[in-house]
């Protein structure tokens, strides 16, 4: 009884520390480009700070990292139309590892991040940034 408890218990800790910090602001993020998946898919950043940015495309074909402007959300696929609500972007190559860098919106809210590769976004390739108040 006591082992199934202790086991218990350990497995739930795992699955705390797991998920730990993920509603926990940060200015260092990281992300993988899958074909078709942004892993992780959610991030929290605080508002106006400077954010670094880690992206690496372990896809066979190119991706982008689009943020979109607060309230704006893409229709039915990524197209020209929603070009006036990027916030922010950057694309990699196949193979290609990037760190850049960029200045998280003043505006408290959440983001819609999309790939903006053609059929990519239908494909189910997107996400949210949330910005909270520093």
């Amino acid at each position: 009884m006591k082992k199934s408890i202790f086991i218990i218990l350990v497995v739930l800790a795992l699955a705390l520390s797991a998920c730990g910090g993920g509603n926990k602001p940060s200015t260092d993020l990281k992300t993988e480009f899958t074909d078709f998946a942004f892993t992780p898919n959610t991030w929290v950043v605080p508002a106006g700070q400077e954010i670094t940015l880690t992206v690496t495309n372990a896809g066979a074909v190119i991706h982008e990292f689009v943020i979109m402007k607060l309230g704006a959300t893409v229709g039915d696929d990524f197209g020209d139309e929603d070009e006036d609500n990027i916030y922010w972007e950057v694309e990699a190559a196949a193979g290609q590892t990037l760190t850049v860098t960029f200045t998280a919106p003043a505006e408290p809210g959440e983001y819609q991040i999309v790939c903006g590769t053609e059929g990519h976004f239908v494909a189910g390739m997107l996400g949210s940034m949330t910005v909270v108040a520093p």
